[in-house]
């Protein structure tokens, strides 16, 4: 099966996926979807042995990360490996990895030795805490980052000790980093003619990520504390419990609080000094949040929501993932789409979020078997049919035919 595009962005980039499990395959996802020309480089099975790291194949966390890509199964500890590798480097125009950073240097695929084969080579690294220093060879994970970078710290309900989010934030944020990271080189790259290394990291991100709750204490010495539900600033902005079920409600700003009093029918608490402004909601928060909550109770979530948005208070119901993919909007957005693989068949995946109106995202092909381009793509490299079997016959490449 030859290179097909899900985009016409990309689709003039080579990309060699070095990654497994979560950071990298995201970036590379990023690049993918966009029409890169990816070749997943992975290690044959026989000599990867036992389960790979990024769970089962056929599972549904690997299909959704590994989408519009081909597979080439190529042993890079072998020095034939190495240099069909090579070969490919010569050609392409990104190498993505997320090894530990003392790894790519003994395979050989540093930025150093890369760029020696071709000047134009982007590699993009992702780490766990970062290419150097005293944390540089430590394994990297998600919840390890979101602990040292601060946010479990943040999350949960006051009082509760720390709490993980639901999702590997560090994770996906460090890839996407990584992908954007990627579009900025090859844009450079226009200019200068140069390929560059790129290098971002879990510890980084989730940095990052904290956005306003660093500044509270990089600017004001301030350390942020777990809110749970309340937002730190914006009150009253939470959680409601409705007649059958929760509710979010953002209040932000006294024209919002305005609304939000008519649409409860309280326009009293508009002049009352315990609520007058932002500072005395701040000081009464509970004493409020009981009074709203009250109100809140005597109605459900949908007459909440109809109500609110009448009057043009941000609000929303608190959905399952079930849920979410049945909300009316989510469907008019075509958040899911279908993607047919020849193993599993239809499945449905999240689209990208970002829609170009002339050169869209798509799905393209679903994830390969292990090793199913190898031999056109080694084709495409120059080898001969008697160069592939020799290959092959050593343990070098693999492939599923």
């Amino acid at each position: 099966m030859p290179h097909i595009p899900a985009a016409t962005v990309l689709d003039h980039i080579t990309v060699l996926d070095l990654t497994r499990v979560r950071s990298g395959p995201t970036c590379v996802r990023q690049l993918a979807d966009w029409g890169a020309n990816v070749i997943k480089v992975e290690m044959p099975p026989a000599v990867e042995g036992g389960a790979s790291l990024g769970g089962a194949r056929h599972g549904s966390d690997f299909q959704n990360l590994h989408r519009n890509k081909r597979s080439l199964a190529l042993n890079l500890k072998e020095e034939a490996g190495k240099e069909v590798f090579y070969r490919l480097v010569a050609e392409a125009d990104v190498v993505v990895e997320n090894y530990r950073p003392d790894v790519k240097t003994r395979l050989g695929i540093d930025y150093e030795s890369l760029s020696e084969i071709n000047p134009r080579i982007i590699l993009a690294s992702i780490s766990g805490f970062g290419q150097d220093g005293p944390y540089a060879k430590r394994p990297g994970f998600d919840q390890v980052a979101q602990g040292m970078g601060g946010l479990m710290s943040i999350t949960g309900l006051p009082g509760q000790g720390p709490v993980r989010v639901g999702i590997p934030i560090a994770d996906l944020t460090a890839g996407l980093f990584a992908a954007q990271g990627v579009m900025l080189a090859l844009l450079e790259r226009e200019k200068s003619g140069k390929g560059q290394w790129l290098y971002t990291s879990l510890l980084e991100a989730q940095t990052f990520m904290l956005d306003f709750q660093s500044a509270r204490w990089l600017v004001d010495a301030e350390v942020p504390q777990q809110a749970g539900n309340n937002h730190p600033t914006s009150i009253p902005t939470g959680v409601f419990a409705t007649a059958d079920g929760h509710m979010n409600i953002a209040v932000a700003g006294q024209e919002i609080w305005g609304r939000f009093c008519r649409a409860l029918g309280q326009e009293d608490w508009m002049s009352d000094p315990d609520f007058v402004d932002a500072p005395a909601r701040s000081e009464n928060r509970d004493r409020l949040n009981g009074l709203i909550g009250d109100a809140i109770a005597a109605k459900t979530t949908a007459a909440w929501v109809e109500s609110f948005n009448e009057l043009g208070v941000p609000c929303g119901p608190i959905y399952n993932i079930g849920e979410l993919f049945g909300d009316p909007q989510v469907e008019h957005l075509g958040l899911a789409q279908p993607l047919t693989s020849p193993a599993l068949g239809e499945m449905k995946f999240v689209r990208q979020p970002v829609s170009l109106s002339r050169t869209p995202s798509s799905f393209a092909v679903a994830p390969p078997e292990v090793g199913a381009q190898t031999r056109e793509i080694l084709e495409d490299l120059g080898y001969s049919a008697d160069d592939i079997e020799a290959l092959h016959e050593n343990g070098v490449v693999a492939s599923d035919d």
